[in-house]
């Protein structure tokens, strides 16, 4: 199975345009297919001349959420630039998953902007965490937000975990809506940004070293219609070789997805 990395995994490694530039040269010798640009500086000329350099395309960003709603016209001109047709946001604000009448006001922005990127040929994709599955007067901000019939998901398989929800199951839910996923193993250890504490907590891993049923999970999803399996683990950057935590998880989906 085909599979690509979301930067921010290496975000320490890809601050100039030359590091962006060896970074995904060495992503795609381990044999990544794809890269989802976050966790740097956005620039559409510097994502451009990177992706066409390294041959490796870039099939989803993540971008703020200001500029999504705020922005929306220019955000598309920038995709295009480098022939990217899916703009994602990687995280709310939070404080407007907290209050009933902030989160409604900005599903509504939010599906504004989504339905003006469908009518442009782009397509909106909406990054959870755990948060989302908190309720509020008997609905989850995920509830409220797939309501919103233009917007899409990455749906990120730790985040739905740690959230209480079953990864499978919930996959139903969004069938159509998640052409683009994140694969993030789910686990428990001592913390690496935090070692010294010895405190055993949930920690991302990388894909195939934790408790996910990642065959079946991915099975789901190519029935409900995923295109792009982009591995994600936020803590690689702080290990002592980062490039080695993304390393595993791309070696063990091309044996065993």
């Amino acid at each position: 199975m085909k599979a690509g990395l979301n930067l921010f995994s290496l975000r320490t490694k890809i601050q100039t345009e030359e590091d962006f530039l060896q970074t995904a040269l060495q992503l795609k010798e381990m044999g990544y297919s794809y890269l989802q640009y976050s966790g740097a500086e956005f620039d559409a000329e510097w994502i451009r001349r990177v992706s066409e350099a390294s041959g490796l395309p870039v099939v989803l960003t993540h971008v703020p959420y200001d500029r999504i709603v705020n922005d929306t016209e220019r955000l598309m001109e920038e995709h295009a630039l480098f022939g990217c047709r899916n703009i994602g946001l990687g995280m709310v604000p939070y404080h407007l998953v907290d209050e009933k009448a902030l989160c409604l006001e900005a599903v509504e922005k939010m599906e504004k902007a989504a339905e003006k990127m469908a009518e442009a040929g782009f397509s909106f994709f909406y990054h959870n965490h755990q948060k989302e599955f908190i309720k509020i007067d008997g609905k989850t901000y995920f509830d409220r937000l797939i309501e919103a019939p233009h917007i899409n998901f990455t749906l990120d398989t730790y985040w739905v975990q740690n959230g209480g929800e079953d990864v499978v199951s919930f996959l139903d839910r969004l069938r159509g809506r998640i052409r683009c996923v994140h694969l993030k193993d789910y686990t428990v250890g001592i913390n690496p940004k935090d070692p010294e504490t010895r405190k055993i907590v949930p920690i991302f891993a990388p894909v195939g070293d934790g408790s996910l049923n990642f065959p079946k999970i991915t099975a789901k999803m190519k029935e409900c219609g995923t295109e792009y399996f982009l591995v994600e683990q936020d803590n690689a950057v702080f290990y002592p070789d980062p490039f080695g935590q993304v390393r595993r998880s791309i070696e063990y989906i091309q044996k065993e997805l």
